[in-house]
Parts: structure tokens; C-alpha cells; sequence
């Protein structure tokens, strides 16, 4: 389902199955050139100098990493550009998604310290991700949350619409 890519700034957690459950990125993520954009066809780098205001294409190589292979519903971008680079104006049109059977979802941590327990639907525990101000954790499947320190802040993002009640998004794991 999603590219592995051995860095030290991004773990893996997987079922027993191999299936990745979860990716987390931390806040000092720095290894884009481990991640495409691979930019190898001449199409490709024209995009990236047409819609990018004339970016450099080593640059963009090095300052853009796709975390999350295309075919998840939410797609996770690292960007480093410097001052005055520009991404023109644009919007991105909706295409058939494929079904999940659980609703992704996102946790970034803006302050504090923050535990997230990564399970599978089934139910195994797959171990915790230890979240920092700046870290964020993607997961696919089962999950808890538990706040280790007083005043830290977490915005979650997951997949919409949402259900009218809070029971009928979720499934509790024993």
C-alpha cells in the first residue's frame, strides 16, 4: 500500500502481515532525495518548471518528498522551499477513490508530548509512536491517544464526510 523508505526520520509500523499501518514523520525529517519526486521523465521536470515558476529540478528533487504512495486517500507532501519560491494557484480534482474499509487519518502534534498506540483493525498492537512538537503520524487503521504532558496541542485530520454520531465512526478494539 505505501513506499518504504529507510530514513531515520520516518518509521514504519506493520502488521504481522507486512501491510503498513502507520508512518510517522518527524519534525527534523530531512531526507528528500530518498523520496520521489524521481523526476525522470522530460515531461515531468517540464511540469515541475511550468507550474513551479521556473524551479530548478535538482532543487525541486531535493525539497519535495512524496510520503505516501498515490493511491491512499490522504496524501502526505513534505515541502522546503526557500524564500519567494511559489507554487502557482491550483486546485486538484477528485478521482474515483478506491474504498478503505477504515477512515484514515492524521495527528500532528503542535506542542507537548503525545502517545499513539498503533493497532490493526484486528486488533494487534503494533507498538507507539512517541509524538514531539512537529511530528505527525498517518495511520490506516486502529489507534489510541494518550497526552504525556500537561497543555499538548494535536490537530487531527481524517477522512470526510463524517457520520452524524461519534459511534457510528468508530469501531472500539479490545
Amino acid at each position: 500500500m505505501t513506499l518504504e523508505v529507510d530514513s531515520k526520520s520516518v518509521d514504519y509500523y506493520k502488521a504481522s502481515d507486512g501491510r503498513i499501518i502507520a508512518i510517522h514523520i518527524k519534525g527534523d525529517f530531512n531526507d528528500y532525495a530518498k523520496f520521489p519526486p524521481y523526476l525522470d521523465s522530460e515531461e515531468a521536470k517540464e511540469h515541475i518548471r511550468t507550474a513551479y515558476a521556473g524551479q530548478d529540478i535538482e532543487a525541486e528533487r531535493n525539497t519535495k518528498a512524496h510520503m505516501t504512495d498515490d493511491e491512499i486517500p490522504l496524501q502526505i507532501i513534505v515541502l522546503n522551499r526557500p524564500k519567494g519560491a511559489i507554487t502557482k494557484a491550483h486546485y486538484h480534482v477528485v478521482e474515483e477513490r478506491t474504498t478503505n474499509t477504515t477512515r484514515h487519518q492524521i495527528l500532528l502534534c503542535q506542542r507537548g508530548r503525545v502517545r499513539v498506540g498503533v493497532f490493526t483493525k484486528e486488533g494487534e498492537n503494533l507498538g507507539d509512536a512517541i509524538l514531539h512538537r512537529d511530528d505527525l503520524i498517518l495511520m490506516y487503521e486502529g489507534h489510541e491517544v494518550e497526552f504525556l504532558e500537561d497543555d499538548s496541542k494535536v490537530i487531527e485530520i481524517k477522512e470526510g464526510p463524517f457520520p452524524e454520531t461519534d459511534e457510528r465512526d468508530k469501531v472500539d478494539l479490545k
